[in-house]
């Protein structure tokens, strides 16, 4: 799917629509020392196994690519919902 780089919507800080530039989410890198990274670090440790079952076979074709919106005006960074797709560009 195509979306273009600039898109006018609606701004909840500047309560109006204004021209707002698009760009696709992209996840940050997890942190070791987190407290669930390191309980989850902790349960596989040693004997047993994984805490979790291992997934055997991919049930799902696609990802949902979520959308950020910043405003050109003040800068507000939003999210739009994603949406299961299989490729999105930026035109």
């Amino acid at each position: 799917m195509n979306v273009p780089k600039e898109i006018n919507t609606y701004c909840p800080r500047c309560k109006t629509h204004t021209v707002h530039a698009v760009s696709l989410y992209k996840e940050g890198r997890r942190r070791a020392l987190a407290k669930g990274e390191r309980h989850h670090k902790r349960e596989r440790k040693g004997y047993g196994g994984q805490k979790y079952p291992m997934l055997k076979r991919k049930a799902k074709t696609t990802k949902k690519q979520a959308l950020k919106l910043r405003c050109k005006q003040c800068g507000y960074t939003r999210q739009k919902k994603g949406i299961r797709l299989r490729r999105m560009t930026i035109q």
